[in-house]
């Protein structure tokens, strides 16, 4: 077990979060009503094969969402729709435009800090991890950073209240749940609807503009999926990364000894970043769906089942990594798939890894002696297919 998750007993019913392997890399679960995949090289599979895996699930699911939610999601679409989708998206990621982001990332991150003493308490999701990549996102997108409360209120509702499991096991009451779920995002969405209404009539120099004006095959994006999009870049596009921060501080001030040594050598942040991704894996699982009879780690699954890849469990298999419950910051190679795999790996990486780094050294510049609060024990999202610090009371 590793010492992280030991501390504060993250997720006890994720055994791989403790330390013990699943019975088989692919076992039907009954409770869930899907096959699931926990050995590393299954799950890759999974991801890499969209012709046997389709991430197009949400038919499949046990509650069904209104489809104008869904217009524009790319992460339920397979090729060659995903292609169009994700080259109109993708371009708005490129090393080029991440790189240029740099200058203005330090200068949040250092005003988030900066404001810390002044409060004489730092919690370190709300007045740092959170705000951080959210107002990055707000601001790519063009969005006015005085509607940050509307932002997370949407978004940790939805971690906090609603598990993606919910929708693939069903049960008693979950359909009036992902209702009221869809009736409290729907001020969110009604926000962003009225932003691109405003582009419509004057459009700006920003990346709502740009998705409204891109073209792929003589084609262009309406106005639902346009909000989808940037409601999905928004939400998914921050919590992440906030998660992210969190979690590599928590693997830190677990670890002591491991703390004082990253602070030592600061080339060791990326790495120490990257381990705590492995470790504490923010999407614990994804969901995807057979096209046809498939044959994987032992098991014949037939056509048209869920199927459900464990990340988490992945990225802790000892037959890929060596010491796979260890955190060790100098681990390199490090091939975890936290950022997914094949045609679904995640357009955002390079923006959170970026975020990542510049937000970790400047803790460290700023806590070198970095603890927590033991009066206030951290907590995590109690979503067991998300791994993630909710809240983290750090000493002054």
């Amino acid at each position: 077990m590793s010492r992280v998750t030991e501390r504060w007993n993250v997720h006890p019913n994720s055994p791989w979060l403790h330390g013990n392997r699943p019975k088989a890399p692919v076992e039907y679960v009954e409770q869930l009503g899907s096959w699931c995949a926990y050995g590393f090289d299954e799950v890759e599979r999974i991801l890499g094969d969209h012709e046997s895996f389709s991430a197009s699930t949400a038919a499949y699911a046990a509650v069904q969402v209104d489809p104008k939610f869904q217009e524009g999601d790319i992460s339920q679409m397979d090729p060659p729709e995903q292609t169009k989708y994700r080259k109109l998206i993708g371009s708005a990621f490129s090393p080029k435009v991440i790189a240029s982001l740099e200058p203005r990332i330090v200068k949040i991150t250092n005003e988030l800090l900066d404001a810390v003493p002044a409060k004489g308490s730092f919690e370190l999701v709300a007045d740092f991890a959170y705000p951080l990549p959210v107002r990055v996102i707000a601001d790519l997108l063009g969005l006015d950073t005085d509607d940050f409360d509307l932002f997370k209120g949407a978004a940790f509702d939805i971690i906090e209240n609603m598990s993606g499991l919910d929708f693939v096991a069903g049960g008693d009451g979950i359909e009036d749940q992902i209702h009221a779920a869809e009736a409290r995002l729907k001020p969110l969405l009604d926000y962003m609807l009225s932003q691109v209404l405003e582009r419509r009539a004057k459009p700006r120099e920003d990346l709502l503009t740009y998705l409204m004006q891109a073209e792929q095959d003589g084609e262009t994006l309406t106005d639902n999926e346009v909000v989808n999009i940037a409601n999905v870049l928004l939400i998914t596009g921050h919590i992440t990364s906030t998660m992210m921060v969190g979690n590599t501080m928590a693997c830190l001030d677990t670890e002591r000894d491991k703390l004082a040594r990253v602070v030592a050598d600061r080339s060791l942040v990326p790495t120490a970043i990257e381990e705590a991704l492995r470790l504490l894996c923010p999407a614990a699982t994804l969901s995807r769906v057979t096209t046809r009879e498939v044959e994987i780690g032992g098991v014949t699954i037939p056509a048209q089942q869920m199927v459900l890849p464990w990340v988490s469990a992945a990225n802790r298999d000892p037959l890929r990594f060596e010491n796979p419950d260890d955190f060790d910051p100098g681990r390199s190679p490090n091939p975890h798939i936290v950022f997914g795999h094949g045609v679904h790996f995640c357009l955002g990486t390079r923006l959170a890894r970026l975020e990542g780094r510049i937000a970790i050294n400047a803790l460290l510049d700023r806590y070198p002696d970095f603890t927590t609060d033991p009066d206030n024990p951290t907590t995590f999202f109690p979503s067991e297919d998300m791994v993630g610090v909710r809240s983290m009371h750090v000493r002054l």
